[in-house]
């Protein structure tokens, strides 16, 4: 993998593609510097020598998670396997898929039709065995941070329920402080139980 990597011509007569995602609406409609810099990925495209060059945005607002349908992602692999796409190009090539299931796909998929993989660190020839590890080290770390963020979000759920769930004994009062009929423990001129 490195940059300054001229494609072949077998490669740019084919298309490039420009696969464009967010994972929410709330991305999508918040983190308009993002899009704006992975539409720039056309004029990367350009540079580096591809006229026929197709922008892949359906899926704004989908995770690549593997749990949601993404049909830009479903077109992108029938591109690949009809042998019409020379290179895809995204921001972050970790971007493509969140699962190892879609990403190893996809990777298999450019590297039997020889096409290269082209994110903001450089291009990358999937049947090269050096740029085959490093994308599947992409992938693994990317899938890595999905679990993580899962489990975090899983956590955070089961404290609120914890919380929910707590009951009387986290309304009664410390033994020793006596309580009002009000809902509150007074801080400050509370009295002692005698006992």
């Amino acid at each position: 993998m490195t940059s300054a990597d001229s494609l072949p011509a077998t490669v740019l007569k084919r298309k490039a593609v420009v696969y464009i995602r967010q994972s929410t609406q709330a991305q999508v409609q918040t983190n308009l510097e993002s899009q704006r810099r992975q539409y720039e990925l056309v004029d990367v495209a350009r540079q580096r020598g591809f006229h026929d060059i197709e922008v892949i945005d359906d899926d704004l607002g989908r995770s690549a998670s593997g749990t949601t349908a993404r049909p830009g992602f479903e077109r992108l692999v029938a591109w690949l396997c009809a042998g019409e796409v020379g290179a895809v190009l995204c921001f972050d090539a970790s971007r493509l898929a969140r699962n190892g299931r879609d990403w190893h796909h996809l990777l298999e998929l450019c590297g039997l039709v020889e096409a290269r993989v082209i994110d903001m660190d450089g291009v990358y020839d999937p049947c090269r065995p050096n740029d085959r590890l490093l994308l599947g080290m992409k992938g693994s770390i990317s899938e890595f941070e999905l679990g993580v963020l899962r489990a975090r979000m899983l956590d955070a759920a089961r404290a609120r329920r914890a919380a929910a769930n707590c009951g009387s004994a986290c309304r009664s009062a410390i033994s020793g402080i006596a309580r009002s009929g009000s809902a509150s423990i007074p801080i400050a001129g509370y009295r002692r139980e005698s006992g």
